[in-house]
């Protein structure tokens, strides 16, 4: 039987819209994959993330949540996020200076800040942020978010007293604490979060410079590790970053990029807060680690030390120069420094 040729052409017309409209839900619709440097210990924080985004979104936004040395080193995010192997990383500047070389002084030179409050203020209001965006634009990768860690104590095998006692240890570091600790003769070396349990109990390294209470307890380093100093270096001790793939961020709509930031800023300040109140319960409990607090005078060492840290920095390029005098007019601000 001949279909008369208006049928023919009005079911032409009603299959092209039907397919049209499919590739357009299709289009609209995104899995990203985001992989973050913690471990199990923010399982719960991901899920309620992927939750909000889904709900937000409609279902058009699914996140896939890898942790910590699942599919990527966590100090090889940069370049996984720039190439699309990752489209979302959660990560620490501090963790890939040579590829971002604003990436120390993000991460938190020893000195810059000794509360949340004074950090939040110079990232996002100081100009701090505007510095690091640009660098990473340079690396092709897009930053779309700021979080902040917390307490960063040493967490060793043994008893420490005092800075000597750290020169018979092998401690693991990020490169501007490590910088500060070979200058009292004090062997470093970095790792990964997730190789420090089986560093620790093989004898790799003797202590950790890696984050406050509650994430050494999770990362279950009471195990092979008890004893909690207090160094007084920086508080808090890191800044984290959400970093996405720029082609990603793209090709979503003006809506999805908004609700994809609320939530992200969300998911940060539920691991900033988790972290302070995890690390308070612990240091009020008191049983699982032994804590101490280095002598005002070796503080004083540590800190005095720290200054040739920020000259190296802004030495670097004329980007970490004004990075470093964003940090030492607020210092001056604050009393800390004399101008």
């Amino acid at each position: 039987m001949k279909l008369p040729t208006l049928l023919k052409t009005t079911l032409a017309t009603s299959v092209a819209a039907s397919l049209l409209a499919s590739q357009l839900v299709y289009a609209d619709s995104v899995r990203l994959r985001m992989h973050t440097f913690y471990g199990t210990e923010v399982d719960a924080i991901a899920a309620d993330l992927r939750d909000r985004v889904s709900e937000a979104s409609d279902g058009s936004i699914r996140i896939q949540f890898s942790r910590g040395g699942e599919l990527v080193d966590s100090d090889q995010f940069v370049d996984a996020v720039a190439r699309g192997t990752i489209d979302i990383a959660h990560g620490v500047g501090s963790y890939w200076p040579g590829r971002v070389g604003i990436g120390i002084i993000e991460g938190g030179l020893p000195g810059a800040w000794v509360n949340v409050e004074e950090a939040r203020d110079i990232f996002a209001n100081q100009g701090l942020d505007e510095l690091v965006a640009e660098a990473y634009e340079e690396q092709g990768v897009k930053l779309i978010g700021r979080g902040f860690g917390s307490d960063y104590g040493l967490l060793t095998r043994e008893p420490v007293t005092s800075l000597e006692d750290l020169q018979s240890m092998r401690i693991r570091a990020t490169s501007s604490i490590a910088t500060v600790l070979e200058q009292f003769d004090i062997p470093t070396v970095f790792l990964p979060g997730e190789e420090l349990y089986v560093a620790l109990s093989t004898g790799v390294i003797d202590g950790a410079v890696y984050g406050g209470p509650v994430e050494y307890e999770q990362l279950k380093l009471h195990e092979v590790a008890k004893h909690y100093t207090d160094i007084n270096l920086l508080n808090p001790g890191w800044t984290e970053n959400a970093l996405i793939n720029p082609r990603t961020w793209e090709r979503l709509s003006a809506e999805q990029q908004e609700i994809l930031t609320e939530a992200l800023d969300q998911y940060l300040l539920d691991v900033h807060n988790w972290l302070e109140e995890g690390n308070q319960r612990i240091i009020d409990e008191g049983e699982v680690f032994e804590f101490a607090m280095l002598s005002e005078e070796d503080s004083m060492r540590l800190a005095e030390a720290s200054l040739p840290i920020w000259e190296a920095e802004a030495e670097k390029s004329e980007r970490n120069a004004r990075a470093v005098e964003i940090l030492i007019n607020n210092a001056i601000e604050q009393g800390r420094l004399s101008e």
